[in-house]
């Protein structure tokens, strides 16, 4: 239990913060569920997202054979030049959001490759930029759990314990002061008895 001074300015201060600690803790819990909400819509994105890198995934695999003829390479054609992102405020976070990825041109002899590699280029490409994606979302939804995490702690903070230690240092800080008072009422009575009785044994002297 944090030391308090039983005084009537540690009064008024506890209940300062105690009104401040109420005020606040609402924002926090509506930031939680928001997060929580928020969470949830990002992860559905994320398995609609790995659910279409799998079918593009199955989609190469049926050709995938023809990429080990002699000569074909398209590596160089399919890694991103560019991953483009956004940024967006979720619940007062920012948090990145994919916009595209970014390719070089393509060149090559259209009378020595194969006429299937333009669909291919174009397929693996669609794979690459979807792994981008999902590779961005993970980040995104990191970020709202390390906040979400955060935001649970400081309602903790506010529910368990600042709001009931300003509660109890209040409840004991007007038990004390009311005591005070009570004895300087008592105090102010027996001297009150005393002079009176002194003023009687005078007059009657």
């Amino acid at each position: 239990m944090v030391k308090i001074k039983l005084t009537k300015g540690e009064l008024k201060k506890q209940r300062d913060n105690l009104r401040q600690f109420q005020r606040y803790l609402p924002t926090l819990q509506l930031k939680k569920q928001q997060l929580q909400m928020e969470i949830l819509r990002w992860g559905s994105l994320l398995e609609e997202k790995m659910l279409a890198e799998k079918d593009r995934k199955a989609a190469v695999l049926s050709w995938a054979g023809l990429l080990a003829e002699p000569g074909i390479s398209l590596s160089s054609w399919i890694a991103p030049r560019e991953v483009v992102t956004g940024s967006r405020n979720v619940a007062g976070v920012d948090i990145p959001v994919f916009e595209r990825a970014e390719f070089a041109g393509v060149e090559y002899d259209l009378f020595l490759t194969p006429p299937w590699v333009d669909a291919a280029i174009d397929l693996l490409r669609e794979l690459v930029s979807l792994r981008e994606e999902i590779r961005i979302t993970q980040r995104a939804i990191e970020i709202l759990r390390h906040e979400l995490r955060i935001t649970t702690q400081r309602v903790n903070l506010f529910e368990r314990v600042k709001i009931p230690e300003a509660e109890d240092a209040i409840r004991r800080i007007k038990i004390y002061v009311g005591d005070q008072m009570a004895n300087a009422v008592g105090r102010s009575k027996i001297a009150k008895r005393k002079i009176e009785t002194l003023l009687a044994f005078e007059v009657a002297g």
